[in-house]
Formats: C-alpha cells, structure tokens, sequence
C-alpha cells in the first residue's frame, strides 16, 4: 500500500462551490480506477472546523505502485494541473491499514494527522506505537477506516482516518468528504 496526498490552498475568498461541483461532477471517474484503494475528495473551508484556509486536499490509498503512477501519469492528474497548476505531491510508504465499525458506511469526514520521527529516535519504534494506535482506533465509533504510513525521506508518519456521521476525534487537520472512490479497498 501507498499513501499519497496533495493539497491545492485556494484564496481565502474562493468560492468552494467551485470544488464542490468539480467533485459533483468527475468524482465518479475514479470509482473503477485500477489499483486505486482508496481515495476520500476532502477539503477545508476557512473558519470550519479550524481551518485557516480553504483547501481541496484529496487523500489517496494505492493497492498498487502502478496504479498510482497511472494517475499520476494519466489525464485525471492533468486535469489538477492544468487548472491549479502542479502540487507538491507527498507520497508514504503504506505502514498499516484497519476497517471499522462503520466500513461500509459513507465516509464524510477525514482527519489528518502527522508526526515527525525526530534525530535519535528509533524509526521503527514509532512506526509500531502508530500502529498499536491504529489497532485502538478500530474499534471506535464511527470509523470507516484508518491508515498509517511513512515518508523515509522526511521521516514523517501520516495517520489517516475516514468517519462516517460526523463523528471524528480532534488531534489533528479535519475535512469534510465529498465522495470515496473505494474500488479496491479490499485489498489494502
């Protein structure tokens, strides 16, 4: 598994609409993308929930390597640049995956949260307590799904977590859903 994500800041005067609609209308293109596991359209808008900015940042799970490079690659991905020019995309290594209670429920709410593994700590030590912590979040409420992952070259860990019903724990960037493309999901 592959986690990827990028996040395209709008002005703060930017009519969501415009993404909302975006989403209405192509989200559906990635319901049968190959290799995709995942994929929650999730944005921020400035003053919900926190948020300093309005932001459209989709949030990607790959089943495979190939698949991500096909999108990457492909017209779905040029479509974002010719529109909002090229995003930083951050890209880590799959480090574990859980389905919750609420798997087959709609997804509309996504946290993000990250966690730098600093100088002199053990790399794969922290990568297991977010694993353990992953293995807590199964179980709670409203959870569809969570998963966590590595960037080697920042030694970053993403956890990454989709809630159905408005339900969601704080800690970390929150968004609302507009659609999950899941079309391989089950194998993550």
């Amino acid at each position: 598994m592959h986690a990827m994500r990028y996040g395209i800041t709008l002005p703060a005067d930017y009519d969501m609409g415009i993404i909302r609609a975006r989403v209405a209308a192509k989200g559906h293109l990635t319901d049968a993308f190959p290799g995709l596991g995942l994929k929650a359209f999730a944005v921020r808008e400035r003053g919900v929930d926190g948020s300093p900015v309005n932001q459209y940042a989709p949030f990607y799970l790959w089943r495979t390597p190939e698949g991500m490079n096909g999108f990457l690659w492909g017209d779905g991905f040029r479509g974002i640049v010719r529109d909002f020019g090229r995003p930083v995309v951050e890209h880590w290594v799959g480090a574990g995956f859980v389905r919750g209670a609420a798997y087959g429920a709609r997804g509309d709410v996504a946290v993000r949260r990250t966690r730098a593994v600093l100088p002199g700590e053990d790399a794969a030590s922290v990568v297991e307590e977010e694993r353990a912590a992953l293995g807590k979040l199964a179980g709670a409420e409203g959870l569809r799904c969570a998963a966590v992952g590595v960037d080697p070259r920042t030694w970053e860990v993403v956890a990454f977590s989709l809630w159905a019903g408005g339900a969601a724990p704080g800690g970390g960037e929150r968004y609302e859903v507009l659609h999950v493309s899941a079309p391989e999901v089950d194998g993550l």
